[in-house]
């Protein structure tokens, strides 16, 4: 009996929510609007002024890879690709594959605020997601790289990561008798080469793709696939919420990189981001804008990976991140970082910030998890 009484009482408490829900916005135009199929049909966006109209892409679905004309797709490099990728002797210790830090089973990420490296070295920045990597302009969270073919050689010489150096690996991979017939079947040339092994790594990784999300069957017309949240949720992050200035596209980023407002200057977790890359003033604190497809299983987040939950960040864009203030012995500091101006306060309720986050749980796809393959032996 006590347990009915709860059961009323939560309903009750969620029908008065629907209730309230439907007075302040027409839900069942705006479901009807966003599963309509029709573009034309949705709200416009609220775009914030600096954001030019011509360089703008609506959210939706993720277009098809493609791949370089200078490194084609076939299986067979696939397969080598996804064998060098979870191979540790691409290290120095012998110990930490690409795999390491991108596992399949935990969003292609690897669940940490940062990774650990050669000789549990820790590492300064979160483990981006490679779950889609194949539609990113430019790669890490600076932006250094401009290709997949190009990232590989990063992760391999640096010494918190694998701490080795791209030349070594080809002639330690050289030495594997079982590669020979892999590379055979990928380049028609059992010579293991650099530039060999990054194109089929890189080949691999344009195939880390999301499927079909809740999101991406209901804008086809699966109208029932969404709650009143989840409809609120989608609407707010094209209105209200900002959302849309930054994270656009089918790949739900700009492939932009903005400050915002957590370089930690001048205190710890200092990063200064993209002028790490191009030594420019202006670019102190930017990062690159993270796809957020997939964004409920890939945490912790932002660059530094210090936020653990949804929840918080949408906290803390809705109080418009951190505006750093100078102090008095930083008043003639040409490399003060300044917060984007696409972040404001957003004044969203309880019940809106909710309705945000439940939104971007439907960005996600069911967890397939890649079988690692049987690495080549001597």
């Amino acid at each position: 009996l006590k347990n009915i009484k709860y059961l009323f009482l939560f309903l009750t408490f969620a029908l008065f929510a629907c209730f309230q829900l439907a007075q302040e916005y027409d839900i069942e135009l705006l479901r009807k609007q966003y599963s309509s199929g029709d573009y034309e049909q949705w709200p416009s966006p609220s775009l914030d002024s600096i954001i030019d109209p011509n360089d703008f892409q609506d959210i939706g679905h993720l277009p098809e890879v493609t791949y370089p004309e200078s490194n084609p797709y076939s299986d067979e490099k696939k397969e080598l690709g996804k064998t060098l990728f979870f191979d540790p002797r691409l290290s120095q210790s012998g110990q930490i594959a690409c795999a390491s830090c991108h596992d399949s089973e935990i969003g292609w990420g690897d669940g940490r605020r940062a990774s650990y490296g050669h000789n549990r070295s820790l590492g300064r920045r979160n483990a981006m997601t490679l779950l889609n990597v194949a539609f990113a302009d430019q790669l890490f969270w600076d932006g250094r790289s401009s290709s997949l073919e190009d990232q590989v050689n990063f992760p391999i010489k640096d010494t918190l990561e694998m701490h080795f150096h791209i030349n070594l690996a080809v002639s330690r991979i050289s030495k594997i008798e079982g590669y020979k017939s892999l590379f055979q079947k990928a380049f028609k040339d059992t010579v293991v080469t650099e530039e060999a092994i990054r194109k089929a790594i890189a080949t691999f990784e344009r195939t880390i793709i999301s499927e079909s999300t809740r999101f991406d069957r209901f804008i086809n017309g699966e109208a029932d696939r969404f709650t009143d949240y989840e409809v609120l949720g989608l609407h707010l992050f094209r209105t209200k919420a900002r959302c849309i200035n930054c994270h656009n596209t089918g790949y739900f980023s700009d492939n932009k990189f903005h400050n915002t407002g957590l370089t930690y200057y001048g205190r710890k977790f200092e990063d200064l981001g993209l002028y790490e890359v191009t030594s420019k003033k202006e670019d102190v604190g930017k990062f690159k804008t993270a796809s957020l497809r997939e964004i409920s299983r890939t945490g912790p987040y932002m660059h530094n990976g210090l936020f653990p939950h949804l929840e918080g960040i949408v906290n803390l864009y809705n109080a418009g991140m951190p505006q750093p203030k100078r102090k008095n012995h930083q008043l003639n500091d040409s490399l003060f970082p300044a917060t984007s101006s696409l972040l404001q306060p957003l004044d969203l309720s309880a019940k809106e910030k909710y309705a945000l986050v439940s939104f971007l749980k439907t960005l996600e796809s069911r967890n397939k998890r890649e079988t690692p393959p049987d690495l080549p032996n001597k």
